[in-house]
Order: C-alpha cells, then structure tokens, then sequence
C-alpha cells in the first residue's frame, strides 16, 4: 500500500502491539523533535533532516527498532541484550518497554547524525 502513513501501519495492529508501538513512537519522536514520520520499506520511521534516524516495526512477538549502531560506551552494555543481530533491537512484548532505553538509543543516534 504506497499511500500507507505510518498512523495505518500502527492502526493495523492488535491492541497490546498497537499500544507498544505507540509508545515507542511518542519515545522516538521526543528524542528526535525534528523528525519526521514516514513509511520505509513496510515499516515505520523517524527521518531526520531527510534521513532515516530509526525504524521500528511491530512483529508477532517483539517490536524491532532498526539500524541501532554498535556504540562506543555504557549505551552499548546496555543495548546488547537486546541486540538480535548487528544492528537491530528487540524489545519484547512479554517484557516491559524498556522506555528510558528506547530515549537514550534515539538521542545517541541523533548525536551520530549531527557530528
């Protein structure tokens, strides 16, 4: 569907992904307050001056925030038990939103993109 917005994509979803998506999409978007809302590949993303900043995508048994860089400091240790490969994460559905996480992900993906 090319006309899709990222409001469908959240809106075609049950009602515990739907309201984790939600919430992972308020996180991002007051991390990133220059994104931009728009439909990649399927799924969601927050653009940032015309890039992508992160994707995030309801799947069956977690929501996937994508690409998430390999970071150089705490943020790392605490990312990687999340990390399902390289550059994706997955937050759980069975496990609390790590919400404090998802900000820090967003605001150190922003600081990559502006240096």
């Amino acid at each position: 569907m090319a006309d899709q917005t990222v409001d469908d994509y959240i809106a075609g979803f049950e009602a515990p992904v739907r309201e984790r998506l939600l919430r992972v999409r308020e996180l991002l978007l007051a991390a990133m307050p220059q994104g931009e809302q728009k439909m990649r590949y399927g799924i969601a993303a927050i653009m940032v001056d015309g890039r992508y900043g992160l994707h995030f995508a309801g799947w069956k048994k977690h929501i996937g925030l994508y690409p998430v860089p390999v970071f150089d400091n705490d943020l790392e240790a605490e990312v990687k038990p999340l990390r399902r490969s390289k550059d994706s994460v997955a937050l759980v559905h069975a496990e609390p939103l790590p919400e404090q996480l998802i900000s820090r992900i967003a605001h150190a993906v922003v600081e990559r993109r502006a240096s």
